[in-house]
């Protein structure tokens, strides 16, 4: 059966060509800063307003944007979104700013950013490259909360701050640090890749 485009972009940003899993985008922040389930939740909304934000603007100027200046075109759009970020995380939510912080401004050379507006962006209209950043958003961000229940539930014992495990619980000091986010992640994307291997749209079987 054929896909309209809007649905094809839709599960193209929340499954297919997911960011993380599908295409291993935007990996650093997912080890980083994923090991609190609040700093995920805020990354993914504050690359997710990025995203919205770059879509719109590209693809409403795509056709005005010189193609020998495009990349740095997309560099100042994408920065003056994440200004925009970091400056409200600094000015309501001071704790979670001062934990992800130094990785708020990475998010102007976040492959998917630049990624998504060389790839898609560019060549599609504001509507369908708005829903193309939505579910982009949507996908990273339910990834990076994937990975941060499991790494804040066993590292921490917590989700959300709040105890979860019992006190005598024997904490998994590795789920805080960088080698408990490598497991985590790649475990999820031996888990999708495998899935995605089952997709009968992949083995010929679909309509």
């Amino acid at each position: 059966m054929k896909q309209s485009p809007s649905l094809k972009v839709i599960l193209n940003g929340l499954w297919k060509d997911q960011p993380i899993f599908s295409m291993v985008l935007g990996i650093c922040s997912s080890l980083a800063v994923s090991n609190k389930v609040e700093n995920a939740i805020a990354m993914g909304a504050g690359v997710t307003f990025a995203l919205i934000g770059t879509a719109v603007l590209i693809a409403a100027l795509r056709k005005l944007i010189p193609g020998r200046v495009r990349m740095i075109a997309y560099m100042i759009i994408i920065a003056t979104f994440v200004i925009v970020v970091d400056r409200v995380l600094k000015a309501m939510f001071p704790d979670i700013s001062r934990a992800i912080g130094p990785y708020v401004g990475l998010i102007i050379t976040n492959c998917i950013l630049m990624g998504r507006a060389e790839a898609f962006y560019v060549s599609n209209g504001v509507g369908l490259s708005l829903l193309d950043a939505i579910f982009n958003g949507l996908g990273y961000t339910y990834t990076l909360v994937l990975v941060s229940v499991i790494r804040e539930l066993l590292g921490f014992g917590t989700i959300l701050g709040l105890q979860v495990m019992p006190l005598s619980f024997n904490k998994w000091v590795i789920m805080a640090m960088a080698p408990g986010a490598f497991f985590v992640v790649a475990l999820f994307i031996w888990v999708t890749r495998t899935l995605a291997k089952m997709d009968p749209d992949k083995q010929g079987g679909g309509m």
